[in-house]
């Protein structure tokens, strides 16, 4: 199977580039900046230059490809690009290469509970997305992650500082999975048709158990502020009022993720704490 990759360059594509690398598996990867997978020990031959918010740079780039997998999406704009120019749109002219070679498989990354958040704007151009993708005729797997340990990264920070801040009682639950346990179900999807996985790590732990372990992994007693939900629902109104739809976006998305339970079906072996661990020692070894 011959598959072609976008979104490369980005946290959970560069693990499937990898990934599909080490297992020796015939693809090639699309990027507007080649060098940075050049970085990454891929081959300049298995990557494509593109840019996939241009249709017209895409002709016929699915040409003897047998399945498509993308992680394109944006966590914060930039460009003067929206969601609906990249998560949607640029997905959508992908698909439609992809039906005009007749790829005979297409794997998306969307988000864990995506249709019941649609009125986020994020969640509302990938959904539009899957929507558009379904009724395509094309083959399809639908990936809905709960999270990304990258997304855990914020919990560190604020450990560093020596406070951490939780919505409510810090009690809401999730299971972020890692980029490298999240790349193989990514590829075992290539080998399901009209489904969707819902997916997590191997650790269902509360928004007060992560930011412990972050404190944990830096040897400091942990320190927690418990915010009010009310104090969210106003600094939620502040923003949508005075920021612009670009810088809002992503502060929309997390305010109302951080309430709610976010975790799925476990998999993988990535532990929240060993992934700290890992951020510190390569701070160490940066220093």
């Amino acid at each position: 199977m011959k598959v072609l990759l976008a979104g490369a360059t980005g946290y959970l594509g560069s693990y499937i580039a990898k990934a599909m690398l080490s297992k020796q598996m015939d693809f090639k990867a699309i990027a507007r900046n080649p060098q940075k997978l050049i970085a990454m020990g891929i081959p300049a031959e298995q990557i494509i230059e593109a840019q996939l918010t241009d249709r017209n740079s895409l002709k016929g780039i699915c040409s003897g490809f047998h399945a498509v997998i993308s992680t394109v999406g944006i966590t914060r704009q930039k460009d003067g690009l929206s969601y609906m120019d990249v998560d949607y749109q640029a997905n959508k002219n992908l698909l439609d290469e992809a039906l005009e070679s007749k790829v005979q498989q297409f794997v998306y990354v969307s988000v864990l509970n995506g249709e019941a958040l649609q009125h986020l704007q994020i969640c509302a151009a990938k959904e539009r997305f899957v929507k558009a993708l379904k009724a395509s005729g094309m083959p399809y797997s639908i990936v809905r992650p709960s999270g990304f340990f990258s997304d855990m990264t914020e919990f560190y920070e604020m450990a560093k500082k020596g406070r951490a801040f939780l919505f409510g009682d810090g009690q809401v639950k999730v299971n972020p999975i890692h980029g490298a346990d999240l790349a193989l179900v990514c590829i075992d999807a290539l080998k399901e048709q009209n489904t969707s996985i819902d997916v997590g790590g191997p650790e269902v732990l509360t928004h007060q158990a992560i930011a412990e372990a972050a404190f944990n992994s830096l040897d400091r007693k942990a320190k927690i502020t418990y915010v009010p939900n009310w104090l969210r629902k106003v600094v939620l109104r502040g923003a949508a009022l005075f920021l612009s739809k670009a810088q809002f976006g992503p502060i929309e998305f997390f305010l109302h993720v951080m309430v709610m339970d976010m975790y799925a079906p476990a998999y993988g072996q990535h532990t929240i704490r060993g992934y700290f661990n890992e951020l510190k020692r390569t701070e160490n070894t940066a220093k």
